[in-house]
């Protein structure tokens, strides 16, 4: 089969994939680790690959109809992860959502406002009809301890636990939530140990459902990863870094999948914010856009070399997005447009096009095997990285900055093999026909320089017949 053809396939499999969840079934189960540890699946055995899309201020800040419209267009561009906070940032206990209703009566989390979370029951329902989890955050992490932002500080170890197994209780029958703890905060910080609190919220939800949840943890952004800090939790089974904007270009997040892939007992690991799209390019906290605004082209560097060194899938953001700015709202850190212009920016297609890609492939078991590439490495902006499946049935690499490269197919358990080129701008292909089965195939990519990122895809051909 053409690479072409099998890419076309896969297509269509996905549209026929949201055309049933449409409909309104949910039909493979939870989301819960692999058994390799290193990726997710349902329940029933079916591969997972998150695409994440980071609307913090969801529940806080739109309507209904607004959330509908959100929603139709992330599905649409195949998205399957929504990541949104309960108790949002942005002064989410005093300032009411756009029905009038605030989260806790008298800020108590034991205390919860039936009418507020009637909407939050709402979304879940309005999501799982559409084929997407609810990355779903019990509480930005300002309100277990400040640190920087507005807080106030609600939870203590006793209503931590209380609040969880509410929640637990409340969503034990919704398989489409993926519990993520944390909301932009390390879980300990000079003298400031917040681990009590989440192990009591995680202990609530667990018990609520049996131990069914999948939970996860937002950590702030920086070189740090939950790997770092609470790996050995036993209620984190996904370990997640925020590459985020605070530190230019090209941040080696890679670098960072590699260390956490590493790690015992294996878990699997994202990049849970990486550099938002139109977002300015300037450290924290001044965000002033003197530097520029991040585009398409650095999303697609940071989320395609996450993926391609191990993660088990990865988030976009918009900077308009998370925070929902419009009409209604005051702009945070120099947004440059209302959130309904935003939506269809470049990189969130992009993104999408990630997805389908890996997704065409056998994606269950990839190894990231940076032993592919054997001349045209580069630094920073112009670093690649590669992987392969356990079959040895196809390779990927991913070249931010187009170039002539040397790479190793002997990884590759058949004697025909087939190459081409994929476009992560456009998902446009290129076909460069039978390749040879060495250890020195010298190949360029279509465009050359700065902007212009390509994946070399190369199958054996025996495997793209099957």
């Amino acid at each position: 089969m053409h690479p072409l053809r099998s890419f076309s396939l896969a297509f269509v499999a996905f549209m026929v994939t949201l055309a049933v969840y449409g409909q309104g079934k949910w039909p493979h189960g939870r989301v819960t680790v692999a058994p390799d540890g290193h990726y997710l699946q349902y329940e029933d055995g079916t591969p997972f690959f998150w695409l994440g899309d980071t609307a913090w201020e969801l529940f806080h800040r739109l309507t209904r109809e607004e959330i509908g419209q959100y929603l139709d267009n992330r599905k649409e561009k195949g998205f399957n992860v929504i990541q949104a906070v309960v108790l949002a940032e942005m002064d989410g206990l005093f300032t009411p959502n756009q029905y009038g209703d605030i989260p806790l009566v008298d800020q108590d989390p034991e205390k919860p406002n039936e009418s507020y979370f009637q909407l939050v029951d709402d979304v879940l329902q309005m999501a799982a009809e559409r084929q997407l989890c609810m990355g779903l955050l019990p509480t930005w992490g300002d309100k277990v301890t400040r640190m920087w932002g507005g807080g106030p500080e609600v939870f203590s170890v006793e209503n931590a636990y209380h609040y969880g197994r509410w929640l637990g209780d409340r969503y034990r029958e919704k398989e489409n939530i993926i519990w993520i703890l944390g909301g932009d905060r390390p879980a300990i910080h000079d003298s400031v140990d917040t681990r009590p609190i989440w192990r009591e919220i995680a202990r609530g939800i667990l018990e609520a459902t049996a131990g069914e949840a999948l939970i996860t943890y937002h950590i702030s952004g920086g070189k740090q990863s939950t790997s770092q800090q609470i790996h050995r939790e036993p209620w984190l089974q996904v370990n997640m870094m925020q590459s985020g904007h605070g530190s230019g270009h090209d941040v080696p997040v890679w670098e960072w999948i590699t260390r956490d892939r590493a790690m015992m007992p294996t878990k699997p690991t994202l990049d849970s914010e990486p550099n938002y799209e139109d977002h300015p390019v300037n450290p924290w906290p001044q965000w002033d856009p003197k530097n520029g605004y991040f585009d398409d082209y650095d999303v697609r560097k940071q989320t395609y070399r996450s993926v391609f060194a191990g993660a088990c899938g990865v988030t976009y953001g918009h900077h308009s997005i998370w925070q929902f700015w419009s009409e209604r709202e005051e702009k945070i850190n120099h947004a440059d447009r209302y959130w309904t212009e935003a939506l269809d920016r470049p990189g969130a297609f992009q993104v999408g096009y990630l997805r389908r890609l890996i997704e065409s492939r056998p994606f269950a078991d990839r190894i990231p095997d940076q032993t592919i590439i054997v001349n045209g490495q580069g630094e920073k902006g112009q670093h690649i990285r590669a992987f392969r499946d356990g079959a040895g049935s196809y390779l990927m690499a991913y070249i931010p900055q187009g170039r002539t490269i040397t790479v190793d197919v002997t990884s590759l358990n058949a004697g025909a093999l087939r190459g081409w080129w994929f476009n992560p701008a456009t998902a446009d292909t290129v076909d460069i026909g039978p390749v040879e089965h060495t250890r020195s195939l010298e190949l360029t990519t279509p465009t050359l320089g700065f902007g212009n990122d390509w994946v070399l895809v190369i199958d054996g051909v025996a495997a793209m017949r099957r």
